[in-house]
């Protein structure tokens, strides 16, 4: 970085007209906790670094359906929002358990997407909640459902010029269920080993609506689509609970690393879904 350009951001349009300009050479910079980690022992070496910590883009709003979070939002703003504690207490939840304090004042969003680590948390509440990924570029804008965001490790569908404007997410039906958790080596500052998100309705003893999302069990954060269809429209009993804990196993394609083997992080996520699962139906 000794002869990297460094830019300070402000608004959206400079943000655009300097990816615009600089394209593959540039990177962005918000909170800088994984990035600035990669550049400090000489993983990358961006050419242009473009700070936006100090954007616009740090605000959560609402419409009457919707929260709509800035991709600079920090951690610590999520946890203390009143508007996300109402609407979306199981981003809350989750954002809550991510890194230190310190790293939930600097670490944002916007970062913990885009970085597109499969054990990103904040993806797994939201992608049971159902949120849209706002993408913008110099005369471009798209829509992208998270679950259409992520395409492998440190891969997602952003091009060379386009960066997250916002993330836009449904706001929690009242009465609706929901809990994360997630098991890591430590009990607390630690990256996942698994980590599960549920999110459902029910009415007369059947459940109307779920989502059932997993981290760090693939090559990107997952919804086990044919769990949350086993469930959908049916009344729990033991043998649902079972065959969706089955069905979520079957949606996971883990590996071994430093944290654990594929194998414990299959008989994780069984046990997981199954007991978050029957917790919920209670």
């Amino acid at each position: 970085m000794n002869d990297g350009i460094f830019f300070k951001a402000s608004t959206s349009d400079e943000i655009c007209n300097l990816l615009f300009r600089f394209g593959k050479k540039a990177q962005l910079l918000a909170g800088g906790t994984d990035l600035m980690v990669s550049i400090n022992r000489q993983h990358s070496a961006p050419e242009v670094l473009i700070y936006i910590g100090e954007s616009e883009l740090d605000y959560i709003k609402e419409d009457k359906e919707h929260l709509i979070m800035g991709a600079a939002t920090p951690f610590t703003k999520i946890i203390d929002s009143d508007l996300v504690q109402k609407n979306a207490p199981l981003l809350c939840e989750t954002v809550s358990t991510i890194g230190s304090p310190a790293i939930q004042n600097v670490g944002t969003v916007g970062g913990n997407l885009a970085t597109a680590s499969p054990a990103a948390d904040s993806a797994i509440a939201l992608l049971a909640l159902g949120a849209t990924i706002k993408i913008v570029a110099k005369n471009n804008e798209r829509y992208i459902p998270i679950e259409s965001f992520f395409k492998g490790p440190r891969k997602t569908v952003l091009n060379t010029g386009e960066f997250i404007q916002n993330i836009i997410i449904p706001k929690q039906s009242i009465g609706s269920r929901w809990v994360f958790r997630k098991l890591g080596k430590r009990k607390a500052q630690t990256l996942s080993i698994v980590s599960v998100g549920i999110l459902a309705s029910m009415g007369e003893g059947k459940c109307s609506d779920i989502k059932i999302a997993l981290g760090a069990v693939a090559p990107t954060p997952v919804l086990a689509v044919e769990s949350m269809n086993i469930i959908k429209g049916k009344t729990f009993d033991s043998n649902l609970v079972s065959q969706a804990a089955q069905a979520a196993t079957d949606a996971t394609n883990p590996i071994d690393d430093a944290r654990s083997s594929a194998w414990y992080r299959r008989k994780v996520t069984s046990g997981l879904v199954r007991q978050l699962l029957t917790g919920i139906m209670k």
